[in-house]
């Protein structure tokens, strides 16, 4: 495939959506709105499937009701490389906190880069899809050119489980 060398050949603006199938679809709004904070927004009705949409945070969740939930893989271990979306918070004492209150099970982790030190919680969503709630947002975004943009530096990562 010829590399395009002006770096977006689709032309893509942002991130619209993530899509998740749920086993329930009533949980899983429940999560999102009281957890994250995503509002539920009006879905086409044209659509023959059940399903909900949310939106907040400039990014929309689109959650679909698995037709066999019973078959959905059901993750309990909490691990940092596992496939997840990422937020960035104003205060992650605060995020910590209403975690413990609603009793979600997190993994604290922190990453050292450079002096800067960045602080990461994970957590599963009702159906085990993972969250990350950090503040990366210190961290500086350098673009790797060439042949290093194929290769990544390995990070220290410590990792400790909060019921």
């Amino acid at each position: 495939m010829k590399e395009d060398t002006n770096g977006n050949p689709l032309h893509i603006k942002s991130l619209n959506h993530i899509s998740l199938l749920c086993r329930s679809v009533e949980e899983s709004i429940s999560f999102y709105h009281n957890v994250l904070g995503f509002l539920p927004i009006r879905r086409p009705g044209s659509f023959d499937f059940d399903g909900a949409w949310l939106f907040g945070h400039g990014i929309g969740i689109h959650l679909l009701q698995s037709p066999e939930p019973e078959k959905l893989l059901k993750k309990t271990e909490i691990n940092p490389k596992d496939n997840h979306i990422s937020f960035q918070c104003e205060s992650m004492e605060a995020v910590e906190k209403k975690l413990k209150e609603l009793e979600i099970k997190y993994v604290r982790a922190v990453v050292e880069e450079g002096g800067i030190q960045v602080d990461q919680l994970f957590f599963h969503d009702p159906d085990a899809f993972m969250i990350e709630i950090c503040n990366c947002d210190s961290l500086p975004v350098v673009p790797l050119a060439g042949e290093m943009a194929r290769s990544c530096s390995r990070l220290n990562i410590r990792q400790l489980v909060h019921p």
